[in-house]
């Protein structure tokens, strides 16, 4: 099975591509789609939903796995952003007849760690145990993308 994290954002979308097989999980594929914010939010959009569709259509997966909005009350704007880019995102899933669940951050850290409220840094060093990963990735999104897809591994076997 090939699974798909993606942790949406509008300037950096990461996301991580990995294989569960024979109870084991390894690494496809990893990276970050960077936009940035001299750029027009349609084309911002336009870069994601294009390199998240590149991503279905080569990848042969079987399920994406999107983290769940969440945004303090006295940042709507920022809600409002996310929003954007998760629609895109859902609508390039929808596009590739991709199922798409959606996890919390909290189910995310239990499923990884074993408790809702553990650190970044715990699920960043629990990524790179359990993918025999010798450093973090470049970006903390990328590390998020690749907890999303194992923890759907995590979920569905337990």
């Amino acid at each position: 099975m090939r699974i798909l994290g993606i942790d949406p954002a509008l300037k950096i979308t990461g996301y991580g591509l990995i294989e569960f097989k024979n109870n084991k999980i390894s690494l496809i594929k990893a990276g970050a789609v960077i936009t940035s914010a001299r750029e027009a939010l349609p084309q911002r959009l336009d870069k994601i939903y294009g390199a998240v569709s590149d991503l279905i259509s080569s990848a042969a997966m079987d399920v994406m796995v999107l983290e769940k909005i969440y945004v303090h009350y006295h940042h709507p704007t920022t809600a409002f952003l996310l929003g954007q880019a998760r629609g895109i995102i859902c609508l390039a899933c929808a596009k590739g007849n991709i199922p798409l669940i959606e996890y919390s951050a909290t189910r995310v850290k239990k499923a990884i760690v074993g408790k809702g409220s553990a650190s970044k840094d715990q699920v960043q060093k629990m990524v790179l145990s359990m993918l025999n990963l010798k450093a973090l990735p470049k970006y903390a999104d990328v590390t998020d993308a690749l907890a999303l897809a194992i923890s759907y591994t995590n979920i569905i076997r337990y």
